[in-house]
C-alpha cells in the first residue's frame, strides 16, 4: 500500500511511503490427483525395477513451503499373489516400478494399487492426504508354446478325392487367444515326400485342418504316417525352458472306392481307306477297370456318339465293325478325320463308366468324277471375245484330282461344230463358239472331265449356256436378261407384291389421319376442355318446403324478360343495380399512326369518357345475372346505396378499418367536398 500524510489543509506533511503485507500460506488444500484412476501396463516376466507408470498429484498450497511439499506411498495391492508387495513408487516422483519378479499373465492379468498423497512433507500427523487408484494390466509374451493335445491323430479319405479335410488338429496355448503368441502354424516334417496333404490353421479356434491336394490311388497308397509340428507366429521369449514346438503322428486311411474304366490308348488313331464296306471289322477297342481290389464282373462296351452312324462296338469283346460304308468327303468329316465316341461300364456301386474316342483317318480313293462348275454362263451370239471361264470341281484330293482333262463328245456332231474348249490351267479351260454367229436361246453344252487318279475317274458335265444379243459392251440387251441372271419369276412377283402392300399401308394411314383431324373439328368447344363444367352439373333433387320458398314464382327466374321488359317499366321502379337507360358516350377514336406523344392524352380523354359513362359497369359494385322479380322478402343484398342516397350513410366507420381501408374512407367519409 502507499500512504501519504497531508494536514488539514491538503498540504503534505511527509513523503509517502511503501507498506507492504506478507500474506504468510496455511495449510488448508489438500492434494489433489490429476486423475482418480491411472492406467498402466507391464509386460509378465519383467524383471524387478521395470518402470511401470508415473501418478501425479497437485496441491494449491505454496509448493516452496511444507504446506504444498507432497509425498506418495502404496497404500495396498490386490491381489497379493505372487507377492503383496509386487511394485514401489517412488515417494517424490510418483513413478512405479516393480519391486518384485513372477509376474505371470495366465495367473494374474491386472493389478490394483491405492495410491495415497500427503503434503507436509508426508508427515501422517499435520498433513492432508487424498488417494487415487493405480491399474496395471499385465500383457502377455509368448512364453507358452502350443501343445498338441494327443500325441496321435487319426482320418480317413475316399481315393481320388481333393480339397477335403481328413483331420482335425487340435492343440492348447496359454498365451492370449488370438495374438502372434497364441496363433499356431502347421507344417509337415514326414511321411509325405509328393506333397499330397496340406495343414491349414482355422483362425477361430486355432486347430490344424488336414487338407488333400493332389488325388489318392487306393491300389497305390493305402495309408499315410504323417509326422507335423505346431508352433506360434512370433518366437517364445528368452529364457522360457519349454521347446518352441510340439509335434504329433497323423494316420491317414485311403478308402477304395469304385472308379471308372479307362480306355487305353485314348484316344486311338486307326487308318483306313476309305470305302470300306458295311460289316467289315475296324478294329478292338478296350477299357481297363482300376479296381483290382474289388470283385465285378467284366466291363461292357456302348456307343456314345457316332455322327454319320457308321460303327457298332461289341458290348463284351469291344470290336468295332462297320454298318455303312465309309466316306472321306462326308460332311462328318473335318480333315479327314472321323471321331467316334463309346462307353465302357461296370457293375459297381455305384456303377461307373469311362468314354473313349476313336479317331478314324480316312485314306482317299478315287470315288468321285469331276464336275463342271458353274453350271450356267453367258455369251454373246457372234464370234468375240467372250469365252466362258470354267472349272473343275472334284471331291477327292491328291493325287486323285487335278489336273483335269476338258473335251467336248463326239455326239451330237453340232456341240463340236458350234463350240470349241481350251485348257488354261490344271482346273480351268474357256470354252467359246468355234462359228461366226448362233442364234439367240439357250443351250447345253455337255463337257467331258477326267482327273488324274489311278484309274482315271471321268464324267461329263452339261454346261447350260444363254447365247444372247450383246450390245458394244459384250453385255446382253435381251428382256429375259434378268431371269437369266438368276432374279426368277417368283422373286418379281413377290418385290411387286410388297411394293402394293406397302402403299396399302401408306394410303390406310392418310385416311386414319384425316378423319381424325375430322374429329377432333367436330368435338372443338368454344371453350378450353378443362374449364368445360358441362358433365360435371350432377342435379340431386329439389329442397322446397323450408320457410319462404314456396312464395317464389319460379317463372320470373326463367323467363323474366317476358313477365316484365324493360320498356314498360315505370322509371320510378328501377332497380338500382340494373343498367341505366341512357345514350351510349362518345369514347375518342385513336389515329391507325398515332404519334408517341399523344399516348398520353389518348389515355386521359379514354379515362374521362369511361368516368361520365352512366352505363359502364359496376352498377354500384353489382352484377346483374337474372331479374327475380320485385317484392323480394329477402330485400337486397347490396349494402350500400346509389349516389342519390348516398348522403344518407354514414361512412365514419371506415376509419377504424385500418390502413387498408384509408382510401375508401377518404373517398365516402369525407364529406361532401
Amino acid at each position: 500500500l502507499r500512504a501519504h500524510a497531508v494536514d488539514v489543509n491538503g498540504n503534505q506533511v511527509e513523503n509517502p511511503i511503501d507498506i507492504v503485507i506478507n500474506v504468510i500460506d496455511m495449510n488448508d488444500n489438500r492434494p489433489e490427483f490429476l486423475h482418480q484412476v491411472w492406467n498402466g501396463t507391464v509386460p509378465e516376466g519383467s524383471k524387478p525395477g521395470t518402470y511401470v507408470m508415473t501418478v501425479t498429484a497437485i496441491d494449491a498450497d505454496d509448493p516452496n513451503a511444507q504446506n504444498g511439499m507432497l509425498r506418495y506411498r502404496i497404500l495396498s495391492q490386490a491381489p497379493s499373489s505372487p507377492s503383496p508387495n509386487m511394485f514401489t513408487i517412488n515417494n517424490e516422483t510418483g513413478d512405479i516400478i516393480t519391486v518384485a519378479a513372477g509376474l505371470d499373465r495366465e495367473k494374474v492379468q491386472q493389478y490394483t494399487l491405492i495410491i495415497q498423497a500427503t503434503d507436509m512433507e508426508g508427515n501422517p500427523t499435520y498433513g492432508l492426504s487424498n488417494t487415487a487408484t493405480a491399474v496395471i494390466t499385465v500383457t502377455d509374451v509368448n512364453d507358452n508354446p502350443p501343445e498338441f493335445t494327443a500325441m496321435t491323430f487319426y482320418g480317413e479319405v475316399p481315393e481320388n478325392r481333393v480339397d477335403v479335410i481328413v483331420a482335425n488338429l487340435t492343440v492348447t496355448d496359454k498365451d492370449q487367444p488370438h495374438t502372434p503368441a497364441w496363433n499356431a502354424m502347421y507344417r509337415m516334417t514326414g511321411g509325405d515326400p509328393t506333397g499330397r496333404f496340406t495343414i491349414l490353421t482355422d483362425p477361430n479356434s486355432n486347430d490344424g485342418l488336414v487338407t488333400v491336394l493332389k488325388p489318392i490311388d487306393f491300389e497305390t497308397n493305402r495309408m499315410f504316417i504323417l509326422t507335423v509340428a505346431a508352433e506360434n507366429q512370433v518366437p517364445l521369449a528368452k529364457g522360457i525352458q519349454h521347446p518352441p514346438q510340439s509335434t504329433a503322428t497323423v494316420s491317414i486311411t485311403v478308402i477304395d472306392v469304385n472308379e471308372s474304366p479307362y480306355f487305353v490308348p485314348n484316344p486311338k488313331l486307326v487308318r483306313q481307306e476309305e470305302g470300306l464296306l458295311a460289316g467289315s471289322m475296324l478294329t478292338t477297342f478296350t477299357a481297363q477297370d482300376p479296381d483290382r481290389y474289388m470283385q465285378q464282373t467284366s466291363l461292357r462296351y456302348s456307343k456314345l456318339s457316332d455322327p454319320a452312324n457308321w460303327l457298332k462296338i461289341d458290348p463284351v469283346t469291344g470290336q468295332i465293325t462297320t454298318t455303312a460304308v465309309l466316306d472321306r468327303e462326308s460332311i462328318y468329316v473335318q480333315n479327314n478325320m472321323y471321331n467316334a465316341t463309346f462307353l465302357a461300364s461296370d457293375n459297381g456301386i455305384p456303377p461307373m463308366s469311362g468314354t473313349g474316342t476313336l479317331q478314324i483317318y480316312l485314306l482317299d480313293i478315287n470315288d468321285n468324277a469331276p464336275q463342271v462348275n458353274p453350271k450356267e454362263a453367258t455369251t454373246c451370239e457372234t464370234l468375240q471375245p467372250n469365252a466362258i471361264n470354267i472349272t473343275a470341281v472334284d471331291p477327292d484330293i491328291d493325287p486323285n484330282a487335278g489336273p483335269f482333262a476338258f473335251e467336248l463328245p463326239d455326239t451330237p456332231a453340232s456341240i463340236k461344230r458350234n463350240w470349241t474348249i481350251v485348257r488354261i490351267s490344271g482346273d480351268h479351260a474357256q470354252l467359246s463358239l468355234r462359228i461366226r454367229f448362233l442364234e439367240a436361246g439357250i443351250y447345253d453344252v455337255p463337257i467331258v472331265i477326267t482327273d488324274s487318279g489311278n484309274p482315271h475317274a471321268s464324267s461329263t458335265s452339261v454346261l447350260k449356256v444363254k447365247v444372247c444379243q450383246c450390245d458394244i459392251n459384250g453385255d446382253c440387251t435381251d428382256v429375259d436378261r434378268i431371269v437369266g441372271a438368276g432374279l426368277g419369276t417368283g422373286a418379281i412377283i413377290a418385290i411387286l407384291l410388297c411394293i402394293i402392300i406397302l402403299l396399302i399401308l401408306v394410303l390406310m394411314f392418310v385416311v386414319w389421319m384425316k378423319r381424325r383431324d375430322k374429329e377432333r373439328q367436330a368435338k372443338q368447344l368454344l371453350i378450353d376442355p378443362e374449364d368445360d363444367v358441362r358433365d360435371n352439373i350432377l342435379k340431386y333433387d329439389e329442397e322446397g318446403g323450408g320457410e319462404e320458398d314456396q312464395d317464389y314464382d319460379l317463372s320470373q327466374l326463367q323467363q323474366p324478360d317476358t313477365v316484365e321488359p324493360d320498356a314498360i317499366k315505370p322509371v320510378g321502379i328501377r332497380r338500382l343495380d340494373e343498367r341505366p337507360i341512357h345514350a351510349e358516350p362518345q369514347y375518342p377514336v385513336r389515329s391507325a399512326a398515332p404519334h408517341p406523344g399523344d399516348i398520353g392524352d389518348f389515355i386521359n380523354e379514354g379515362l374521362k369518357a369511361a368516368d361520365n359513362d352512366p352505363t359502364a359497369p359496376p352498377y354500384d359494385s353489382l352484377l346483374v345475372f337474372d331479374y327475380e322479380g320485385s317484392g323480394s322478402t329477402a330485400g337486397s343484398l347490396s349494402s350500400l346505396n346509389s349516389s342519390s342516397s348516398g348522403g344518407e350513410q354514414d361512412y365514419d366507420y371506415l376509419n377504424d378499418w385500418g390502413p387498408r381501408f384509408k382510401k375508401l374512407a377518404d373517398m365516402y367519409g369525407g364529406g361532401d367536398d
